[in-house]
């Protein structure tokens, strides 16, 4: 198939010591993106491999002129790699897609389907997940029911990697952490429509997964940024606000019970009740490490913005255009 400078499809596949799966996943891919029969191009962010997989992908990258290599110095995290490759995507539609062969490429279809009926973003549901339902599949359920009650987005399976998303959705959005599961939210807060669609999930046949419970936590802990940035950016005074005049009321419920306690026994010594302390200093404990938190989140933020640094350092690129800041690109 003929390749042109601004593909209507770009494949990105985020890729960390996967060298047992990496010729399996491309053929596979080659073979569906034949099949839908749109121009493409399949982008490989290598995030520091060490099994050799990068010996792999640089041998693809030779045999196939529409598969881009993206090789990072050191490993900089999945978020990291998917930035860079959605950096470097110049395709219509950006597609997002695990590489260790759990998602199966042939649902690509159903999402492109879901596309062209005009949602901006359609995202993967893995229903019959093939994990350990104790370690990664109740922790993923619980979390999936939280994201949305807290966010108002209501999809199933937020962490699931294949997505797809029209480019100018992704025009401003900024990835730090694991903010790249919240693309769908920060989509929708644009005024993006979401779109789900029930997709294969297959059990790991080769390799070593990269998820563990503590992601889950990771993902949990950048909630609150990420309701922080996008319901309060322009109004912080009302976040934190709500905090401090629920901290004084609950202070002052503390100094009411002590209060009545006194008037009650009189004898009573208000600064000996170990209720009244230990309830002081966890609340102010508790409240300071969150803004702390928080604050220290902002701040990050802010040097990444205005300086424009990057969350990755490229090593080599393989079939590559310059970066052509894709998300910003207007053409």
């Amino acid at each position: 198939m003929a390749q042109t400078n601004h593909p209507a499809l770009s494949v990105i596949l985020p890729v960390y010591n996967e060298a047992e799966n990496l010729r399996s996943l491309h053929e596979s891919v080659s073979a569906v993106m034949e099949q839908v029969g749109r121009s493409h191009e399949i982008i490989y962010c290598d995030d520091g491999s060490t099994d050799g997989s990068t010996d792999i992908l640089r041998a693809l990258a030779v045999e196939n002129p529409q598969v881009k290599l993206l090789l990072l110095r050191r490993n900089f995290g999945q978020t990291a790699a998917l930035v860079a490759g959605l950096d470097h995507a110049r395709g219509d539609i950006l597609i997002l897609l695990d590489s260790d062969l759990q998602n199966d490429p042939r649902d690509i279809p159903k999402l492109l389907e879901l596309i062209d009926q005009g949602y901006d973003i359609v995202s993967g549901w893995r229903r019959r997940r093939q994990d350990p339902f104790l370690t990664k599949v109740l922790p993923s359920k619980i979390a999936n029911r939280l994201i949305s009650w807290i966010t108002g987005v209501h999809l199933h399976d937020h962490g699931c990697t294949l997505k797809a998303y029209r480019r100018e959705i992704l025009r401003g959005v900024s990835l730090y952490g694991e903010m790249h599961r919240f693309i769908s939210i920060y989509g929708h807060w644009m005024g993006a429509k979401v779109g789900e669609v029930e997709v294969l999930h297959h059990p790991r046949r080769s390799g070593k997964s990269k998820y563990s419970l503590s992601r889950t936590f990771k993902v949990l802990l950048d909630l609150p940024v990420l309701v922080l940035m996008g319901s309060y950016l322009t109004r912080p005074i009302h976040f934190f606000g709500s905090i401090g005049i629920l901290s004084c009321f609950a202070g002052m419920l503390c100094a009411a019970q002590v209060l009545y306690k006194k008037i009650i026994e009189p004898t009573d010594k208000a600064h000996n009740n170990p209720l009244l302390l230990l309830a002081v200093f966890f609340a102010l404990v508790g409240i300071q490490i969150i803004m702390i938190g928080l604050l220290a989140e902002l701040l990050t933020r802010v040097y990444h913005e205005s300086r424009k640094k990057k969350i990755y350092v490229l090593r080599e690129t393989v079939n590559c255009l310059p970066e052509t800041d894709a998300v910003d690109k207007n053409d």
